[in-house]
C-alpha cells in the first residue's frame, strides 16, 4: 500500500493514531485559564466538549467553526489526505451544519518527504472538500518533525436547528451511523496484519462523509447528536450522558462492527489508546463481567472519521435508522437508549 520509499506512518513518533487527549487531562490543562467574555451570540462553546463552536449571525444563520488534524494512519498520501479531510468536516455535520470552506493545516518534515508526496496529501483533502461543496480557501504550513495534516472548517447552520451533544431526552433511542473498529484496522495495518480487503474496508468507512448530519438537523424528533472519534463509542456517549444528565444502556449484540475489525480484535489486535480511553471513563462505565477483552477494546476503540451518534425519540428511531440506510450508511443501527439517572453508560 506504500507508494513511495518512506512509509508515512513510520515518520510519526506517536504511531500515527491521531488520538485525542483524554478528557481528564484536558480538564487539568484548561483549569484556571481565563474564560472569554460572555457573548450571547456564542450559541455553542466549550461547556460540554461539543463538536464545533457555533456563533449566531442573525435569526436565520449561525456560523459553525471547527478544526481537526492528525498524523498519518495510512501510508498512501492521497488516502491520508482524504481521511483527514473527511474527519475534519464531520464536526460541522455533527452539529447539523453544512460546510462552506476550509483552511488547510499542514506540518511536514521537508527533509524526509518529497514535495510531490505532500502535494498528493493536499490533493486528497481537496478532493473530499470538493465532494462536500467546500472550497479549500488557504491555510498555513510549517516545516515540522512529523507529518500533520487537517482542516479548519467554517460552516453554516440555522440557529434553531443546531444539534448539540447535551440536549438528549430520557426515553430517546441511540442510533449509530457507522461500524466500529477503525482503530483496530489502523493498528493491524502498522503491524502488517491487514489484508487488502480490510484496507479497502477502512478507507471506505473513513472517507464516507457524515453529510447526512445536515439533513438530520431538520428532523424534530432528533434531540442530540455527536460523532464518534478519538474517545471511542463509550467516551462520546458518556459526553452525551453528562451533558444531558442521563444514563445510557447499550446492547452489545446490537453494535455494528466492521467485519475485518471484529476478527482482528478477537485475534488480539488492539491500540494503546483504547486502554487509555477505558481508564479515563472511571466508574461511569459499567460492563458485564463476562465481556471479553476484545469486546471491551472495541467499545473503547478510537475512531478516525467515525459515525454519527444520534439521540432520537423512540417513536422515530426506526425511521431515522432507515434514513441512514437509504443514504448509504448500511451499518447504521439502533444500539441502545437513554433513561433518567446519574450520567453513566451500562453495556448489556
Amino acid at each position: 500500500m506504500t507508494i513511495f520509499p518512506v512509509p508515512l506512518t513510520s515518520l510519526s513518533h506517536g504511531g500515527g493514531c491521531g488520538c485525542k487527549i483524554a478528557p481528564a487531562v484536558l480538564d487539568e490543562m484548561l483549569a484556571g485559564l481565563p474564560h472569554s467574555f460572555a457573548d450571547p451570540a456564542l450559541l455553542v462553546g466549550v461547556e460540554t466538549g461539543d463538536d464545533a463552536a457555533v456563533y449566531r449571525l442573525n435569526d436565520d444563520q449561525a456560523i459553525v467553526a471547527t478544526t481537526d488534524f492528525f498524523m498519518p494512519i495510512v501510508d498512501d498520501p492521497v488516502d491520508f489526505g482524504r481521511i483527514a479531510a473527511t474527519n475534519a468536516l464531520s464536526d460541522v455535520y455533527a452539529v447539523g451544519g453544512r460546510p462552506l470552506f476550509a483552511l488547510a493545516v499542514v506540518g511536514m518534515p521537508l527533509d524526509k518527504l518529497p514535495v510531490g508526496v505532500i502535494r498528493r496529501i493536499l490533493e486528497g483533502g481537496a478532493e473530499v472538500c470538493e465532494s462536500a461543496g467546500a472550497a479549500v480557501a488557504g491555510g498555513h504550513s510549517i516545516d515540522a518533525p512529523e507529518p500533520i495534516y487537517g482542516l479548519a472548517v467554517i460552516g453554516l447552520v440555522h440557529p434553531e436547528r443546531i444539534l448539540r451533544n447535551s440536549t438528549a431526552c430520557a426515553g430517546d433511542r441511540l442510533v449509530l451511523g457507522k461500524g466500529l473498529g477503525v482503530g483496530i484496522l489502523s493498528a493491524a495495518l502498522k503491524q502488517g496484519k491487514l489484508a487488502p480487503s480490510g484496507y479497502r474496508e477502512m478507507i471506505e468507512t473513513t472517507t464516507r462523509l457524515n453529510d447526512i448530519g445536515a439533513e438530520l438537523a431538520g428532523i424534530e424528533a432528533i434531540h442530540a447528536m455527536t460523532d464518534v472519534t478519538g474517545f471511542g463509542l463509550l467516551g462520546h456517549l458518556l459526553e452525551i450522558c453528562r451533558g444531558s444528565g442521563l444514563a445510557a444502556r447499550v446492547r452489545w449484540d446490537a453494535l455494528p462492527i466492521l467485519e475485518t475489525a471484529g476478527g482482528l480484535a478477537r485475534a488480539g489486535v488492539n491500540t494503546g489508546a483504547a486502554g487509555r480511553n477505558r481508564q479515563s471513563y472511571g466508574d461511569a462505565i459499567v460492563l458485564p463481567a463476562a465481556l471479553a477483552d476484545w469486546q471491551r477494546n472495541l467499545l473503547c476503540d478510537p475512531q478516525t472519521s467515525g459515525g454519527l451518534l444520534v439521540a432520537v425519540d423512540a417513536a422515530d428511531a426506526e425511521t431515522v435508522r432507515d434514513l441512514f440506510h437509504e443514504r448509504g450508511y448500511k451499518s447504521a443501527a439502533i444500539i441502545g437508549e437513554l433513561n433518567s439517572g446519574a450520567p453513566s453508560v451500562t453495556v448489556i
